[in-house]
């Protein structure tokens, strides 16, 4: 996991005609000792103490936090943990009251079952849920995909590729069997996680279909092959950190959401999970296998001429409570989106896409691991929506506290909006929420306005602890990209706008 987490998969390294750099360090903690002598502690506690050791030594370093050990089984099936608990808590620094908030990257869990159960691809997969801790709201929980489809062994005989390129890896987890509506979408993200070779006598690990990295023991080899979701949530910290060498000032929330900000499916995940049935229906199953997609790190850190993306880091303040009265909710952001609005009309009809994501922290309910009803698991929630072409920015703040105001009391009244391709039903799980508006480029002119408003929680809900006067930290990313090529919206907005408060990536 260290030589895939420094330098990625070697055997494209090596392959490789350029200099690597790298700009990032690597602190390792044994977290289950080899003697056994502490596999009776309790997992989150030992996760606790794997945390502090390297933040004593070093407190002012920037970290990302690695970790691919997980439950044996799937039990909790989307239920919050205790472990799972445990680390939500340690990425907000609940007991720290929020100074050191801490990026945890941590895998789903590999499919069980022996290589004979792999051949029934992808169905073995599907029916493997994501492990605990990996239904964890604050983590990115890390799945597999593999684009590994060439066997160069001499002796493979008649052995085929299992998984084709561009799939969910033969190895990954998913919640496809998660109880529908209460859980955070997991996994979020895949990387290259290996496959597996298949002819009439089942499956078998081949080295080409795997990744290379370093040996542990250089003494004896110096490179080694390795697989599964422990070898793609190598990879996803080195991704998170050449976001940091780049940009070290970021906050964990934001590093996250640009991971799933970059993300898009591969064409054969959308072949794999295209069941009968909506198109919300089928995104969301996709969702549920292979989270947002694969992340992409030209996409993560940088803007073309033809695209255009920023950043916000803010703070809200959900809940209120005003002397003698009850705790109600408090704040709602609005953000004037810095659209170039003129070369957007003039380009009319042709398609362009608007991507959202909305990333923070909560706190867990320290005393449930209810997911809904009065006292929820999450602290607060947060919720994104945008201006519509017809309305004023008046009426969409109706509209907006109207939407709150329904989901607090259990009822719906949302008009539908069409264009977006996951939807509020479904985006708004969890702590990290993304969706993608696709339409003309004339009626995206228009919506240049974007609330963030809150949503419940037991902050509001637990009047005891006294955390409804506690504000929150968000990440908001928004991106415009147009087709054509030959479109420049980037200068634009570089020309006309000044922004106090959002970073753009350029």
């Amino acid at each position: 996991m260290a030589g895939l987490a420094i330098w990625g998969d070697l055997s494209e390294s090596l392959a490789a005609d350029r200099t690597i750099t790298v700009g990032h360090y690597i602190e390792s903690v044994k977290l289950l000792r080899h003697s056994g002598d502490n596999s009776e502690e309790h997992l989150g506690v030992l996760t606790a103490d794997a945390v502090s050791y390297p933040e004593i030594n070093n407190p002012n370093r920037t970290r990302i936090h690695c970790m691919a050990i997980t439950a044996k089984d799937s039990r909790d099936r989307g239920k919050p943990s205790a472990w799972s608990a445990e680390i939500d808590s340690l990425a907000a620094d609940y007991l720290g009251e929020n100074e050191t908030r801490r990026l945890f990257i941590i895998s789903a869990g590999n499919s069980s079952g022996s290589l004979t159960d792999m051949a029934n691809y992808p169905e073995h997969s599907i029916l493997q849920d994501v492990h605990d801790p990996g239904q964890s709201w604050n983590a990115l929980t890390i799945g597999s995909y593999t684009e590994k489809n060439l066997i160069t062994e001499a002796d493979a005989g008649e052995r085929q590729p299992l998984a084709p390129r561009g799939g969910i890896s033969p190895h990954s987890t998913t919640s496809l069997t998660w109880e529908e509506g209460k859980y955070p979408i997991k996994p979020e993200v895949v990387f290259e996680g290996g496959n597996v070779a298949v002819d009439q006598y089942g499956c078998t690990s081949i080295p080409s279909l795997d990744l290379l990295s370093t040996h542990h023991d250089l003494t004896t080899r110096l490179l080694t092959t390795f697989n599964a979701t422990s070898a793609s949530t190598a990879l996803a910290s080195k991704f998170a950190a050449e976001i940091y060498s780049q940009y070290p000032e970021f906050w964990p929330e934001t590093v996250r959401g640009l991971i799933v900000h970059s993300a898009e499916w591969t064409d054969e995940m959308i072949n794999q999970f295209n069941p009968s049935g909506s198109e919300k229906r089928r995104v969301l199953n996709r969702l549920k296998a292979v989270g947002y997609g694969v992340p992409n790190l030209e996409r993560a850190l940088w803007s073309i001429n033809n695209s255009l993306s920023m950043i916000i880091e803010d703070s809200i303040q959900p809940f209120d409570k005003p002397r003698g009265k009850a705790i109600g909710t408090r704040d709602m952001h609005l953000h004037n989106l810095p659209w170039p609005v003129e070369a957007l009309a003039n380009l009319g009809e042709i398609e362009v896409e608007m991507s959202v994501t909305l990333s923070y922290f909560i706190e867990p309910n320290p005393s449930s691991r209810i997911v809904s009803g009065k006292y929820s698991y999450q602290s607060f929630g947060l919720r994104f929506d945008v201006k519509r072409p017809v309305e004023t920015i008046d009426e969409f703040r109706k509209r907006v506290n109207r939407q709150a105001r329904d989901e607090e009391e259990g009822t719906s009244s949302t008009t539908s909006d069409p264009n977006w391709l996951i939807g509020p039903t479904n985006r708004h799980r969890g702590s990290i929420h993304k969706d993608v508006w696709r339409g003309r480029a004339v009626d995206l002119s228009e919506r240049g306005a974007l609330i963030i408003y809150p949503a419940m929680g037991w902050w509001k809900t637990r009047t005891r602890l006294e955390r409804y006067n506690k504000e929150a930290r968000y990440s908001l990313i928004v991106s415009i990209k147009v087709q054509d090529q030959d479109v420049d919206i980037y200068s634009e907005v570089l020309s006309k706008t000044e922004i106090a408060q959002i970073v753009t990536i350029s």
